[in-house]
């Protein structure tokens, strides 16, 4: 039941009125490339995300490029921790409180806007799901098929860090679980050994990435706001976690779900006071410990009203579900509406395609936006990219390179009418390219058109009247 609501809350919507934001147009491009030419991006920028963009180039190149490729398999890898997560319940808490869990993983707002990204984190946080349940197991019992059980265990992990290194933190939180229980020594030693093994295989990855340190330099600093989110779900998880649980269950449920509650967001935290890193995507497996705590609080009261009503202690759960789908419902309708994200790469294609003609000229500020050209290239046909000097892919980069400041007042005094690309509510230039963009706009150009469209923003700039390029050419040098 969890795994099929999963899916079918996953499946609601998918496209969002075909709409892709800039993080899904990040991967989208990125898997367009060749193989070779993924490779030479990953050199430059987010080679934390390498793995993720092979992935789904494989995907386009058996099934095409659309949204439905791009976010089906975070769908099936949500529904994927919803049945893990159940599984995960019921030998820690009995099956009412696995069937809970399972649920909470499905209805949770956090992993429905996750299902529907065309990015790796639905992923992360399956295979978080898939290792804790190999970890209850172990912990179980000795019983047959150990090793093949830890080596699975290792190879999650490492599947994993490889998706995103901050997964690590799951093993972080394993042990706190293994400490809770008072393990002994030789499931330590397992458990130890295939850890270091993911770790071992992550590291280089781990290393190299640092050198791309720039790409996460726009997260911001922690603020009191920022821990109003986690504060919320630690209380929420830890009033489960009071809750008492049956007799019976080894590890009970609060071992294994309040350290991953707990241990992924207060480390992350913690390493956010030297540097900037918290976002609540880097840890969405996190989510799952909340849905193991939750579930363990449903099935204590499963078993309280069973003992006046057993009928009604049947309907408990199932109420439970309903009345969270119906009180969230608001909120799940918002996320699959095209405007949900922060902006939409592909409405302000077709508003291009619909205002461009013969012999015009685009640009893009800042250069990042470039990527509305990158994923609908046909919208762009016609229509010269006149900043640009070497192609994203040429460059290995995700927003090409733009040629000098001279060689660019040129191109744009040499043309009629301009495509200005930007988001709805433009910062202020942060470099001198971008600064001149505007500069020449202003000066010799004035608006024929202005439309914001989820949150980017088209302005069609038209020469202004009595300009001989002559002319420009001389101003341009005053």
């Amino acid at each position: 039941m969890p795994v099929l609501a999963a899916l079918a809350l996953g499946l609601w919507g998918l496209s969002r009125g075909h709409s892709l934001w800039r993080d899904e147009a990040a991967t989208w491009q990125s898997a367009l490339r060749t193989v070779p030419e993924i490779w030479h991006m990953l050199g430059q920028v987010d080679a934390v995300h390498g793995l993720y963009y092979f992935f789904v180039h494989g995907l386009f190149t058996v099934f095409g490029d659309s949204t439905t490729t791009l976010r089906l398999p975070s769908v099936l890898a949500v529904a994927a921790a919803a049945g893990f997560t159940a599984l995960t319940g019921a030998r820690t808490g009995g099956r009412w409180a696995g069937l809970a869990a399972g649920l909470t993983v499905a209805l949770l707002p956090a992993m429905q806007f996750h299902a529907q990204e065309g990015r790796p984190y639905a992923l992360v946080t399956a295979g978080a799901a898939a290792s804790g349940w190999l970890l209850v197991r172990a912990l179980d019992g000795p019983g047959p098929g150990r090793r093949p059980m830890w080596a699975g265990y290792g190879l999650l992990l490492l599947g994993c860090a490889l998706l995103n290194w901050f997964s690590l933190l799951v093993a972080a939180a394993h042990a706190a679980t293994l400490a809770w229980v008072r393990a002994d020594r030789a499931l330590l030693r397992r458990w130890a050994a295939a850890v270091a093994c993911a770790v071992a295989g992550a590291l280089p990855l781990v290393l190299f990435s640092r050198s791309q340190s720039g790409q996460v330099s726009w997260i911001p600093p922690t603020t009191w706001h920022t821990l109003a989110g986690p504060g919320a779900l630690l209380l929420a998880g830890g009033a489960c976690a009071l809750v008492r649980g049956p007799r019976a269950g080894r590890p009970a449920a609060p071992a294994v779900g309040l350290p991953l509650l707990v241990v992924p967001q207060l480390a992350l935290l913690a390493a956010s006071l030297a540097k900037p890193l918290y976002l609540e995507r880097y840890v969405l497996f996190s989510m799952l410990g909340l849905a193991l705590l939750a579930g363990h609080a449903l099935g204590a009261l499963v078993r309280a009203t069973a003992r006046r009503s057993p009928r009604a202690a049947a309907l408990v759960v199932p109420v439970a579900a309903l009345a969270a789908f119906a009180a969230l419902l608001p909120l799940e309708r918002a996320e699959r509406a095209p405007g949900s994200r922060a902006d939409d790469v592909f409405a302000v294609a077709g508003e291009v395609a619909a205002a461009k003609r013969p012999g015009d000229a685009v640009l893009f500020l800042p250069a990042a936006r470039r990527d509305t050209a990158l994923v609908s290239p046909e919208a762009f046909a016609g229509v010269a990219d006149i900043a640009l000097v070497r192609t994203p892919a040429e460059s290995g980069t995700l927003k090409g390179v733009e040629g000098s400041q001279g060689r660019l007042r040129v191109a744009m005094l040499g043309r009629q009418r301009i495509l200005l690309v930007t988001d709805a509510r433009p910062r202020l230039p942060g470099n001198a390219l971008d600064r001149l963009k505007l500069r020449v706009l202003r000066q010799h150009f004035r608006v024929e058109t202005d439309l914001s469209v989820r949150g980017r923003r088209l302005t069609v700039y038209e020469r202004l009247p009595g300009q001989r390029d002559g002319d420009s050419h001389r101003m341009s040098g005053t």
